[in-house]
């Protein structure tokens, strides 16, 4: 497999799909907002613009399996399976925000092998491939050399449905809050984690996310010289459904915050 000749089909599919859901938020139409289930909302785009990637990536590797997040096709392929959100944002894009993304995996042997995030509204084509780097636009990024928390922004996401461990997560929060320079709260886990590769952020936090939030921007950290890992430090970030992204610098001090709040 040519994985980088790949990526540029991969990344040709994106833009396009990119366009689409750049155009229909100039008249989008709330009305059609639909609810999968508490504070988790589709629209007509996310299901369309679904259905042009796999369409279109169907195409590339025709026997590989798919995990979407609006169902259109959930199937396992034997070697190759793509991880797909089609707008990860759902609720920036419907309230006018204007963060969200197209976030796009592939995995070989349960293994990441390509990696796309589309940050539409900027333009930022954040990409990577197994045997290459990690880039923005034709560009090598890299993680931050930041090595201290008190130097670090950070950004996070909260749960809008699964309030279980809410007080845990908000005492976490506000010891993160004090040690470092800022957090933020952009609404695109797929883009907290294409900045943590890019430099922007140190690290990235957050619980309650699924596969396809997550598996395209944590192969670009890896790819950008980060580390990825639960809130205990282990590898398994998407079975435990919790996920610190960092620099891989500044991983243990916010490991010893999670352990005393959160674990």
């Amino acid at each position: 497999m040519n994985y980088e000749f790949l990526c540029t089909k991969v990344i040709a599919i994106t833009r396009l799909t990119g366009n689409f859901i750049r155009k229909e938020s100039m008249n989008f139409d709330a009305g059609k907002i639909e609810f999968k289930g508490l504070n988790d909302l589709v629209s007509y785009v996310d299901k369309t613009a679904e259905k042009h990637l796999v369409e279109n990536l169907s195409v590339l590797i025709p026997e590989a399996g798919f995990t979407t997040e609006e169902k259109t096709i959930n199937s396992r392929g034997e070697v190759y399976n793509w991880i797909i959100d089609p707008l990860d944002g759902t609720t920036n894009f419907i309230h006018g925000v204007p963060t969200y993304s197209i976030s796009i995996a592939l995995y070989e042997h349960d293994q990441p092998v390509l990696a796309v995030v589309y940050e539409i509204n900027r333009g930022e084509m954040f990409y990577t491939y197994k045997g290459g780097n990690a880039y923005l636009n034709n560009k090598v990024i890299s993680v931050s050399p930041c090595s201290k928390m008190e130097g670090s922004l950070l950004a996070t996401g909260f749960p809008y449905y699964d309030f279980g461990k809410q007080e845990q997560y908000l005492k976490l929060f506000a010891e993160v809050m004090r040690k470092c320079h800022g957090i933020r709260r952009i609404g695109s886990a797929a883009v907290d984690l294409a900045y943590v590769a890019c430099g922007r952020f140190e690290a990235f936090f957050e619980y309650n996310l699924n596969s396809w939030d997550v598996a395209a921007g944590a192969y670009l950290v890896q790819q950008a010289g980060g580390r990825v890992m639960n809130f205990k430090g282990g590898a398994e970030f998407t079975e435990t459904r919790e996920i610190l992204a960092t620099n891989g610098l500044i991983d243990h001090e916010i490991l010893e915050i999670i352990e005393r709040n959160f674990n």
